[in-house]
C-alpha cells in the first residue's frame, strides 16, 4: 500500500511539473512574439508621421513600444514607411502604427481591434503591403496585418503566406465534429 501511495505521488509530481513547463513556454513565447521583426513608421490617427519619434508618444518606455508595435522602434523599416507614406494617404494609411519586415515577412501594426479580421482597412493594407513588397522584387510575399496590443498580443487580422494565397483573408480551420 505504501509503494502505491509513493508511485501515486511521484506521477502527480511529474503531472504537476510538465504543466509547469508547459505554462511557462507559453508565457516565453507570448512574451517573445513581435519583438522579432523589423518595423516602419507611417502616419498616425493624430496625424503625427510615424517617421518621428513622437508617434503616439512612442509611450514613455521604448523598449515597451517596441515589444507592442505603438509606434517606430529601432525595427521600424523605414524604406516600408516611405513607401507607403508616398504612394497612400488616408485614413486606412492612418491606421499604422509600425511597419516591421524581417527575410520575406512584413508585419503591418495597427490601431485596428483585434475583432476587426477581415475587415475593409485590414484587407486594404494587406494588400498594400503587397504591392510594397513588388515594388522591392519580393517573389514569394508573406504579409501580416496586426490589431492593436491587447490580450493577445497583436492578433493577426489579415495576411498572405505566399504566393499561392491571393485572398488577403485570414482563414480558420473548420471545427473537428
Amino acid at each position: 500500500m505504501l509503494a502505491r501511495s509513493r508511485w501515486t505521488i511521484a506521477a502527480a509530481l511529474v503531472g504537476l511539473i510538465a504543466a509547469g513547463l508547459v505554462i511557462f513556454a507559453t508565457i516565453a513565447s507570448l512574451r517573445d512574439s513581435g519583438v522579432t521583426h523589423t518595423a516602419a513608421a507611417l502616419p498616425t490617427p493624430s496625424g503625427t508621421p510615424a517617421g518621428d519619434l513622437t508617434v503616439q508618444s512612442l509611450e514613455q518606455d521604448p523598449k515597451k513600444a517596441e515589444s507592442r508595435a505603438s509606434g517606430p522602434s529601432k525595427y521600424t523599416d523605414a524604406k516600408a514607411v516611405a513607401y507607403f507614406k508616398e504612394h497612400w494617404d488616408d485614413a486606412t494609411t492612418r491606421r499604422i502604427t509600425d511597419i516591421r519586415t524581417t527575410g520575406r515577412y512584413l508585419r503591418i501594426y495597427t490601431n485596428l481591434p483585434d475583432r476587426a479580421h477581415n475587415s475593409k482597412p485590414a484587407l486594404a493594407l494587406c494588400k498594400r503591403g503587397l504591392a510594397y513588397l513588388a515594388s522591392v522584387g519580393e517573389t514569394y510575399p508573406i504579409v501580416f496585418v496586426q490589431a492593436e496590443f491587447g490580450e493577445n498580443g497583436n492578433p493577426v487580422l489579415a495576411n498572405i503566406l505566399g504566393p499561392d494565397d491571393t485572398s488577403c483573408r485570414v482563414t480558420h480551420p473548420a471545427p473537428e465534429t
